[in-house]
């Protein structure tokens, strides 16, 4: 019995230039670097916390 885990899907809406050079971190380390790019990651706490560090800059869809 394989759990299946909850994914979720990050787009990047917002440009980090002008932002604090640990918001364009913690973009790169989700995977993202340029508007419209969209990454699917594991739903845990760790990518929620660095989703709420750069919340006005992408947009999350749950699966």
């Amino acid at each position: 019995m394989s759990e299946q885990k909850k994914t979720l899907h990050i787009t990047q809406t917002g440009s980090p230039i002008a932002k604090n050079g640990d918001q364009r971190a913690t973009l790169k380390a989700l995977g993202l670097n340029k508007i419209g790019r969209t990454v699917d990651q594991v739903d845990n706490p760790s990518i929620r916390g660095m989703i709420f560090k750069v919340k006005h800059l992408v947009e999350v869809v749950e699966d």
